[in-house]
């Protein structure tokens, strides 16, 4: 269709504003996303409590953004939601370290007191370090010895509980933890962490 302007020139017009199609990203889908927090969500927050010095609040502000960061990127998933506690973890991490980045690079208002009364922040950093630390002491354990630590200790089972779950005797879980331990201390020295 032409149209005149002004002064007669003629301006052409080529019909409706045709855009490029706009995909949305693809993101999770409901179930999935609910038994990824049913099987790590309690996990994830026990140690977002522990970065935060057991501030929930802020535990649970990094959980949600983990979740939310999982929903968005379902292609990191792809093994299915029983495998994702590593990544979760990963993104977890790196979400609390962002958090205390940013909380060191804003000017905090001080009060009346002066700074030598105040008690020094735990420092993150150190905690993650002493993190990364102990996973690779985990790691130096043989399979059996770091399957029992992980039931027992980190997903918090009971001694029954863990043998359920690793098809072994009650005993041989408990027997299993005692030498995991000493050698996961031993391994923590070679590391640089003295274990109290």
């Amino acid at each position: 269709m032409h149209e005149h302007g002004v002064g007669g020139t003629v301006r052409e017009e080529t019909g409706p504003d045709v855009r490029a199609e706009v995909r949305p990203r693809p993101t999770m889908d409901r179930d999935t996303l609910a038994e990824l927090h049913r099987l790590h969500a309690s996990a994830l927050l026990r140690a977002l409590l522990r970065l935060t010095s057991g501030d929930r609040g802020k535990a649970e502000d990094m959980l949600q953004e983990t979740f939310l960061r999982a929903w968005q990127n379902p292609q990191a998933l792809t093994r299915g939601p029983e495998h994702g506690r590593p990544w979760l973890f990963t993104v977890a991490r790196r979400i609390a370290i962002d958090h205390f980045r940013a909380q060191s690079a804003r000017a905090k208002e001080l009060g009346d007191e002066a700074p030598e009364d105040r008690a020094a922040p735990d420092d993150p950093y150190e905690e993650i370090v002493t993190a990364h630390a102990v996973g690779g002491a985990l790691a130096e354990l043989p399979r059996h010895h770091r399957e029992v630590l992980v039931e027992l200790h980190l997903n918090d089972r009971s001694t029954t509980d863990a043998a359920a779950v690793l098809g072994i005797p009650p005993g041989t879980v408990k027997s299993r933890n005692f030498y995991a331990v000493r050698a996961l201390r031993s391994a923590l020295e070679r590391h640089g962490l003295a274990p109290a």
